[in-house]
């Protein structure tokens, strides 16, 4: 698929996020569009990020997640060097 399609399709897939407003309506939409897994994944990484952000080591963190030393890699990465999604809306959820 061309990139430009791509994007765009990317960008209905934001509008359609943006239009969720319960986590009842979070999580039937991200049981059509994902698989179990996948979910099971992203909810793993957002706890490492919050893990991150408490300030564990990376040792903590796989140990407690069960994650791969490069994904808590990653996720630490995104944390201190990303666009800063996981430490707005980790922090956002806590309050």
């Amino acid at each position: 698929m061309e990139r430009e399609i791509l994007d765009r399709h990317i960008d209905e897939l934001y509008k359609i996020l943006l239009k969720l407003e319960t986590a009842e309506d979070c999580k039937i939409l991200l049981e059509d569009l994902c698989t179990y897994k996948e979910v099971e994944s992203m909810a793993l990484r957002a706890y490492a990020a919050k893990l991150c952000i408490e300030g564990k080591t990376y040792a903590e963190i796989t140990r407690e997640t069960k994650l791969s030393s490069a994904t808590v890699s990653r996720v630490s990465r995104c944390v201190t060097h990303g666009s800063g999604g996981y430490r707005k809306f980790i922090e956002e959820s806590e309050k």
